[in-house]
């Protein structure tokens, strides 16, 4: 029957698709971005919402109603969803999506107990690192996806949880390692994405990370007329973070020191020194109430030689 079958995805243009294509089932979207701002273990709960509405409304000026409207109501439909013995989770293979997975998986280890939960895996080009994205397959490719789903078990859920209680926690040191040590895990995107994370703690070299020096590599690189198109290239360049406009939009804002202009973009002479490592930007960036899960972005520096994170101490 239908109603039997709930799935969960990770963004309204896959849930459009999949409806779209007629795949049977229920449809809850997770409307969130938990791999941006504070996030706490107790995925649901009121603290938990009530940290990320803050998240939100300083970081990306969302208000209360837009958030109750999109984010909080579809969360109270989820809660409502109980009859659906089967659970059918869509989740891309970058970091925004892999880090609402292992939330959402928390969420059931807790709420939905003794249900059947299966993942469905992107579609991985052959001999490559390069997936598509749920919403650019074509029906007979979703199909097969769906068709070759993996039915999670037990232990597969707590791991998931466990790399969340980790994500969540206040230091990042563990999770260094312990992601590596599962490697018949079902979740077979979600090393690269841990890597990706910790790479967003600012680089010793020059207190920017990964995402904020490749911003500066391409501006510096390429000659773009205006902000949209850099934008645009910026999106283009980069798969494993899964940032849209809105993400890249709020790091440029961020770095408006380190631009003479965004139309056309050019660099300032500052951050001509910072991209060469001649000036380091960190104490002109550092901000206190910045979170990556449940560790401050600036306690932490990443050491691109050792590919390891080191604690700041005060």
């Amino acid at each position: 029957m239908e109603a039997s079958i709930l799935h969960i995805t990770n963004g309204d243009s896959t849930t459009n698709y999949l409806k779209k294509i007629n795949l049977k089932g229920e449809f809850i979207t997770w409307r969130e971005m938990l791999c941006e701002g504070k996030t706490t273990t107790d995925v649901g709960s009121e603290t938990f919402w009530k940290n990320r509405f803050e998240f939100l409304k300083s970081s990306y000026k969302i208000n209360k109603k837009t958030f109750i409207d999109y984010t909080l109501k579809e969360y109270r439909n989820l809660c409502k969803k109980k009859s659906q013995k089967e659970i059918i989770l869509w989740f891309d293979s970058d970091l925004f999506c892999q880090i609402n997975m292992i939330a959402v998986l928390s969420w059931l280890k807790r709420y939905r107990k003794g249900y059947d939960i299966s993942l469905v895996s992107n579609l991985k080009e052959n001999n490559t690192k390069k997936t598509h994205a749920f919403s650019k397959l074509n029906k007979n490719q979703i199909e097969n996806q769906y068709k070759n789903r993996i039915e999670l078990t037990k232990d597969d859920i707590e791991y998931a949880d466990y790399i969340w209680q980790l994500y969540c926690s206040d230091s990042p040191l563990r999770l260094e390692t312990v992601y590596k040590f599962k490697t018949n895990s079902p979740f077979k995107y979600l090393g690269a994405a841990i890597e990706a994370h910790l790479k967003r703690f600012p680089s010793i070299e020059n207190g920017l990370n990964l995402v904020e020096n490749s911003i500066l590599q391409t501006a510096s690189q390429q000659k773009v007329n205006s902000k949209r198109l850099f934008l645009d290239q910026l999106i283009k360049n980069e798969k494993v973070y899964g940032f849209g406009d809105v993400q890249y939009e709020n790091k440029l804002n961020e770095l408006k020191q380190l631009f003479h202009s965004f139309n056309p973009v050019l660099l300032s002479k500052k951050g001509k020194a910072v991209l060469k490592n001649q000036i380091n930007f960190y104490g002109q960036i550092r901000n206190d109430n910045s979170y990556l899960g449940g560790s401050k972005k600036y306690s932490f520096l990443y050491h691109n030689e050792t590919n390891k994170l080191l604690k700041i101490t005060s």
